[in-house]
């Protein structure tokens, strides 16, 4: 399991630790790293015992806080400007090298939630009700499975990884496709499909650093925090409000 900094907490780690699952986190902002204690591995690299927390969390019972290890055995170690903790303890089995380029792999959760909610539109929900809008979040997640399979499969075809190919690519072939296959009538070629997508290979750009900011000028109206009835009827009576600064 990779991840930021904010999941790198002594119970999560216990709790996959528990289930078998190998962990590359990036080491927690209120943690301090010292690297002149544990076991030394080699430069800013070591095994670390960490201590259970002596306070119990408020979201936890007493069984549930006893039911934990004392003391877990991570590895501490300095990649860059990050310094990452993972259960994979030997330095000859997976060196600090590998855990950088397995951390680099964390990006592709940022670009995929971007895929769900901008690529497929699912930014802003239509429904008005909280079970409308929970069935409305289930067919985006079914239509991002289903461009993700088609991948997948058209990866398989063409011998490369499905992280070679474009979400978005696939997704404007899927839809001019099952327009043309609708219209036409013509039997199903789905090797002609998963040759199509596998045409646009996404390019490797390690390092990428995006800045959190709207491109797109928003428009100098203030923002509707009424019923449009109310709002139409506070315009006939008082006019229109006024534009907002630029």
């Amino acid at each position: 399991m990779l991840a930021d900094s904010y999941y790198c907490s002594y119970f999560l780690i216990a709790d996959l630790l528990a289930r078998g699952v190998d962990v590359v986190f990036e080491q927690h902002g209120a943690r301090k790293t010292d690297f002149r204690t544990g076991e030394k591995l080699g430069t800013r690299d070591h095994v670390v015992q960490w201590r259970k927390p002596a306070v119990k969390p408020e979201w936890m019972t007493a069984e549930e806080y006893a039911g934990y290890p004392d003391a877990l055995t991570l590895r501490e170690t300095k990649v860059g400007k990050k310094v990452l903790v993972t259960s994979f303890l030997n330095p000859r089995k997976v060196c600090k090298q590998a855990l950088s380029r397995l951390f680099l792999q964390r990006w592709h959760v940022e670009v995929d939630l971007r895929h769900i909610k901008t690529t497929l539109g699912m930014e802003a929900l239509s429904c008005k009700t909280p079970t409308m809008c929970e069935k409305e979040v289930w067919v985006y997640m079914l239509a991002y499975n289903l461009i993700r399979s088609l991948m997948a499969q058209a990866a398989e075809h063409a011998g490369v990884l499905p992280r070679q190919l474009s979400f978005k690519h696939t997704l404007q072939v899927w839809i001019a496709w099952s327009q043309r296959q609708f219209l036409c009538g013509t039997p199903e070629d789905t090797v002609g499909l998963f040759r199509l997508i596998a045409q646009i290979r996404v390019g490797n750009r390690p390092g990428r650093v995006e800045p959190r900011l709207i491109k797109r000028r928003p428009k100098p109206f203030p923002r509707l925090q009424t019923t449009r009835e109310k709002a139409r009827e506070y315009i006939r009576q008082y006019g229109h409000p006024k534009r907002l600064a630029a």
